[in-house]
């Protein structure tokens, strides 16, 4: 089998299996594992998967400029937001992460709701002006990939905060390679806001399920509350549960129903 057919077939694989064992693939084909590492490697290297111990696992598109992400999911986005505002209550501290659907929780959020968002993106903070929220804006350097504030500045303001709630972004949700990012500044800005909150609500689109990227952030079993499309939690709802997961979906209206 040449180079690229044995490519071919490793995606083809992934598409259809949802990840890649390499020892297992190696056995099936009469090759070394190290052939198949070695063709893993370099499809990592194209972005079209994402390596892991002992294989590989879909990469995420999630990872993507802010202005490609706009246009990946949008529907699913604006309802996990939605259902995302809806936990949200009176006098409570929230913590909201930033990027896409991060936005479209503010954006549903009651205009006279009485609680305090903190938040270090800009995008969030601003989408707030109109709000009866007070927000606490953390500073430092812009990571401009997600707009938000990252470093040792962001890092000492969110250490002298308490929320009730975390509502984090993530590019990739998978039972074994955990809640990962592509970025390792991001991860451990994400990684210091859960940390310090009593309960971690992690919104996830339906490219991010399954999938993962370069940086870890925390376990699965960290989770509190997975919000996914609705029909995502009969999915894989019972076995996340059965890490300690709750599973919520949110309902969308799908195009052309």
């Amino acid at each position: 089998m040449l180079t690229e057919q044995r490519k071919r077939h490793l995606l083809s694989l992934l598409r259809q299996e949802g990840r890649i064992v390499a020892k297992s693939v190696a056995a099936d084909l009469a090759l070394s594992e190290d052939t198949i590492r070695r063709d893993l490697r370099e499809l990592a290297a194209e972005g079209l998967l994402q390596r892991v111990h002992g294989g590989a696992l879909p990469a995420s598109p999630a990872t993507g400029t802010l202005t490609t992400r706009l246009s990946i999911a949008p529907d699913e986005k604006a309802a996990i937001g939605r259902f995302a505002a809806s936990l949200i209550l009176p006098g409570q501290t929230v913590f909201v992460d930033g990027g896409i659907t991060a936005l479209q929780l503010v954006r549903h959020l009651d205009p006279g709701l009485s609680a305090t968002i903190v938040t270090h993106s800009p995008l969030v903070a601003g989408a707030l002006a109109d709000h009866a929220v007070d927000v606490l804006l953390i500073g430092g350097r812009l990571f401009k990939h997600s707009m938000v504030s990252v470093g040792v500045a962001a890092l000492q303001a969110i250490r002298e905060v308490r929320p009730d709630m975390f509502f984090m972004g993530v590019t990739g949700v998978h039972p074994a390679a955990g809640l990962t990012t592509g970025d390792a500044e991001e991860a451990a800005m994400k990684r210091a806001i859960a940390e310090a909150s009593a309960e971690l609500v992690v919104m996830a689109s339906s490219e991010k399920i399954g999938a993962a990227s370069p940086f870890v952030i925390a376990p699965i079993e960290r989770i509190d509350i997975l919000i996914v499309p609705a029909g995502f939690e009969a999915e894989i709802g019972a076995h996340y549960a059965a890490l300690g997961v709750s599973v919520r979906g949110a309902e969308f209206p799908r195009r052309g129903a």
